[in-house]
């Protein structure tokens, strides 16, 4: 294995959630890991949450968290693939604390086991825990049952503890409005940032190597500025993915170290095959003697070095074609809504016709008493500006009558035509359009009825 050739007991730079390769230098971690053990066992907390961007450790405090508990006192549920319905989410829940299997399908019956479970555990001396990674990937309806679940608690303590894992997009969810009686139950809010400092990283790359049994300096002190710039300044999981192909070449060569030029022809090619999609690039010209080529194959990472190449590196990002990108997303994610609900897929009575066009008027107030949906405005409030929308009668009462998946296609169809009518939602450079047609198609799935939209989602 590539890593003996350097002396090394075990792989360094896996990226695989192993709490035995923890190093203390990741300071934001280092407080989610802390700030979550107090909402758990001192805070008395219902719900913790952990945010932070893909690759910086979300996984990897959970299972640090979890090895630092004493499991005589917990029952503990880790769910890693939260995307599913609530009742399955209920059942995995269940399984977990009890060790067998969950049976019953009816929502009333998980609840009422999942109470029985609560106040057992309690009596046993223990507490339940809830632990979701991958939480942005939850449905928004699911984020609601879940604050429900809180709701099961006697009057002198919280019956169980729930620590949430996700992406930003869990954080933008979470801070929603239409979320703040969520929001306001979370005991600890804590974000995982890079790593902070081309000396940290350094430090980072010195203790991996430590705990996998290395004895001998193999990062020269050259190699870390560029590990800082080729790991976007930080990012553990791009440190991890470049050292561990520096390795690999340098047993591939026969290196007795590894230099700052490596990193750099490392990272520039990292850089390269990984770059988003919608990133395009020039093909860059290079000046190449023919017996020399740039490969990784499965016997290892060959390296070439080539004067002359002075944009290696460089960065040159592209936002108008990124924007495109994205903007060609939303717009192929519309088209196909549209497509989908004009062919009149629907189980219902309703017509087959495509559904009318959604008309839009300037903010009005509409008093204390929320307006009849089917009759009167409906006020809405996407990425910080409010607008108004008037639905037609048939139209809603079209979705009120039909099948769960023709209210899915009927609100992006209906969310499509808002968004093209209100162009100020997505004037931004940072607006998302894809995320403002989710926000749109929401509430109008909510304006369909709760109850029809549970079975949808």
């Amino acid at each position: 294995m590539y890593y003996h050739y350097w002396g090394l007991e075990k792989p360094p730079f896996d990226n695989v959630p192993d709490p035995s390769m923890y190093v203390d230098c990741h300071i934001s971690m280092e407080n989610a890991i802390a700030e979550s053990l107090f909402a758990i066992e001192e805070g008395g907390e219902c719900i913790a949450v952990i945010v932070g961007d893909v690759g910086l450790g979300k996984t990897l405090s959970l299972r640090m968290i979890l090895d630092a508990l004493d499991q005589e006192k917990y029952k503990i549920a880790l769910i890693t693939n939260p995307g599913i319905t609530f009742i399955q989410l209920l059942k995995e829940i269940i399984g977990q604390l009890t060790g067998k299997q969950c049976e019953r399908s009816r929502k009333l019956d998980l609840l009422e086991i999942f109470n029985k479970i609560l106040f057992e555990t309690i009596d046993e001396g223990k507490k339940v825990l809830i632990f979701i990674d991958e939480a942005n990937a939850i449905r928004p309806t699911n984020l609601e049952s879940l604050r429900l679940l809180t709701n099961m608690q006697d009057d002198q303590r919280n019956l169980f503890s729930m620590v949430l894992a996700g992406q930003v997009e869990l954080a933008r969810r979470l801070e929603h409005p239409r979320r703040a009686n969520l929001f306001q139950r979370i005991g600890t809010y804590c974000i995982i940032d890079k790593i902070q400092s081309e000396e940290l990283v350094k430090a980072y790359v010195k203790t991996r190597l430590k705990l996998a049994g290395g004895t001998r300096k193999i990062f020269t002190d050259d190699t870390f500025a560029p590990l800082w710039k080729y790991s976007e300044y930080g990012v553990p999981r791009l440190i991890n993915k470049i050292c561990k192909l520096c390795l690999k070449a340098g047993e591939t060569n026969g290196f007795d170290v590894i230099d700052g030029k490596a990193v750099e022809e490392i990272g520039h090619r990292f850089e390269k095959v990984t770059g988003p999609a919608v990133q395009k690039r020039k093909p860059r010209k290079r000046s190449v003697e023919p017996a020399v080529q740039n490969r990784i194959h499965d016997e290892g990472v060959v390296l070439s070095y080539k004067k002359g190449d002075d944009d290696a590196g460089k960065d040159r990002p592209e936002k108008a074609a990124a924007e495109a990108g994205r903007k060609k997303e939303a717009q192929g994610a519309l088209k196909s809504a549209v497509a989908l609900v004009a062919k009149g897929e629907e189980s219902g009575k309703g017509s087959k016709s495509p559904p009318k066009a959604v008309g839009t008027q300037p903010e009005v107030d509409t008093g204390d008493t929320p307006p009849s949906p089917a009759t009167q405005p409906m006020k809405v409030t996407i990425g910080g500006r409010s607008i108004t929308i008037t639905i037609p009668f048939d139209v809603t009462e079209r979705a009120q009558r039909s099948s769960g998946e023709y209210r899915l296609k009927l609100a992006g169809v209906l969310a499509a035509e808002a968004l093209k009518q209100n162009p100020q939602l997505v004037a931004s450079h940072l607006a998302d359009p894809v995320n403002i047609w989710g926000e749109l198609r929401e509430s109008f799935l909510a304006l369909f009825g709760s109850e029809k939209r549970a079975n949808v989602m």
